[in-house]
């Protein structure tokens, strides 16, 4: 059955746009059809923070407020969800509110055109932390690029910040209960020869996949989006993954962790930095919030972008994908997934329904990003090493690398070189030279290949330091 509607709450009312264009952005829906300009589009690519806007989301009975980039995120994956934007912010009465208060007190804005992005990451931090701790001000603000203020005021700004009631808590209840009005419903657009489709459960899934086999799958767009935004394509049959609520999940079951396809990474940062904590630091520069609140390791995986930050890590852990279509399972090593540049495995009409991670007890696992930016940047090498070492002796080794071929790929010339070796200068430095045969980066416009393969041999040696001295090394770590 077609629903050619969608339904989000914005101001404590249900907000109904129907035949919706589901190759229309949020931020363009904001400007031009709601009239509110404060939300600016800067870079189309999620990368500048100036379209920020917040939604929530209900979980657990509770309001889960998000920020977003509104530049990439597609209309119709507003359903079932409330939309703030900067405009929202401002009472009834006029008065602003408390990050907006304190933005005017302590000159966080100079040329404004950043200002509202800034304004709703900080308002996202607000919502979300009792406690503003200079660690958590400069994750939320990670994703905003500013050429003015150099920081400080803004940073200031939210420092001065003390967790109080707003008019959003005050009508909290409310929101909840439009909220559980609109929150269970699929969509089914149908828009001259446009598809979008958002399923709730995966049996609905599999039916729809079956009949339209050509369709896009969209598991958080923080990439396909940009077909749309910079490539000025449109996509014409689309399925959302984020609202099947069945591939939202992380279980433990003391051998693996397996992460649900729709996962946020976000919500994954969080748990597995128990397991491994270098993943999380990963994760962390992945992307900024707005990007790691909609972005899924499933969707990092089916892009099979060289560069995918989490790929390396999870090639390291010797990860699996559980893969379905409407009549069977498969499960795959994600060592065999990758065929060549963006080319996979995944057949038509198939999805990937979950990632299965090792749990790996006395190893040691290390992960880097080297980028030109430290936060919210693509990287020029990704690397990830796995070893387990008794008595000084490499008993098992598992070693990975982004951005020095056309796929995310093991280093396996360097493996067999240290397998089974002992744990000593001589072996690392055979095994640094290996990584010629296993890479012939190229160059481009984040790294030339000679710097690519001298900085994958000093990530290698850098491994090993802190695994012998047992302490980080580098300007960015805590010792």
């Amino acid at each position: 059955m077609n629903s050619n509607f969608i339904s989000y709450i914005r101001n404590e009312r249900i907000v109904e746009i129907k035949n919706p264009n589901s190759n229309e952005t949020v931020l363009n829906y904001i400007r031009t059809k709601l009239k509110k300009t404060g939300s600016k589009e800067g870079c189309a690519e999620g990368g500048c923070g100036a379209c920020t806007v917040v939604v929530g989301e209900l979980k657990n009975n509770e309001i889960n407020y998000k920020a977003i980039n509104s530049c990439i995120t597609l209309l119709p994956m507003l359903q079932g969800k409330q939309l703030i934007i900067v405009e929202d912010l401002v009472s009834k009465d006029g008065s602003l509110h408390p990050v907006q208060k304190a933005m005017v007190n302590y000159h966080g804005s100079q040329c404004g055109f950043c200002t509202p992005g800034f304004v709703m990451a900080l308002f996202s931090m607000y919502k979300k932390y009792s406690k503003f701790k200079d660690d958590i001000i400069k994750d939320s603000i990670s994703g905003n690029l500013c050429r003015c203020t150099g920081y400080q005021p803004i940073i200031k700004a939210a420092k001065s910040l003390e967790n109080q009631s707003d008019h959003f808590s005050i009508n909290q209840q409310n929101t909840i209960n439009l909220l559980k009005k609109i929150s269970s419903r699929s969509l089914s657009i149908h828009k001259n020869d446009q598809k979008y489709f958002a399923p709730r459960n995966i049996q609905e899934l599999k039916k729809i996949l079956k009949k339209n086999s050509n369709a896009v799958l969209l598991s958080g767009g923080t990439d396909l989006s940009l077909r749309i935004t910079k490539e000025r394509k449109n996509i014409n049959s689309i399925i959302c993954m984020n609202s099947v609520g069945g591939l939202n999940y992380i279980k433990n079951n003391n051998k693996y962790i397996d992460i649900g396809a729709s996962t946020p990474l976000i919500d994954l940062e969080n748990y597995i930095k128990n397991y491994y904590p270098d993943f999380t630091k990963i994760l962390k520069r992945y992307g900024s919030p707005q990007i790691r609140n909609v972005g899924t390791v499933a969707g990092n995986i089916a892009t099979a972008s060289p560069i995918g930050d989490c790929l390396p890590l999870l090639l390291s852990l010797n990860a699996k994908i559980i893969l379905h279509n409407a009549k069977k399972t498969r499960i795959l090593n994600l060592d065999n997934f990758f065929i060549d540049y963006r080319k996979t495995r995944l057949k038509k009409g198939e999805f990937i329904q979950s990632i299965r991670i090792p749990l790996f007890k006395n190893s040691f696992f290390k992960a880097y990003k080297i980028s030109k930016r430290f936060d919210d940047d693509i990287s020029s090498v990704c690397a990830a090493y796995n070893l387990k070492i008794i008595k000084n002796k490499i008993k098992d080794i598992r070693i990975a690398y982004g951005g020095m071929a056309a796929i995310p790929k093991r280093a396996i010339f360097c493996e067999k070189i240290l397998l089974n070796s002992l744990f000593t200068d001589e072996i690392l430095s055979r095994a640094k030279e290996a990584l010629e045969k296993d890479f012939k980066p190229i160059d481009d416009m984040r790294a030339s290949g000679l710097y690519r393969i001298e900085v994958a041999k000093n990530l290698l040696e850098k491994c090993f330091i802190e695994i012998k001295e047992n302490k980080l090394i580098g300007i960015y770590e805590k010792k």
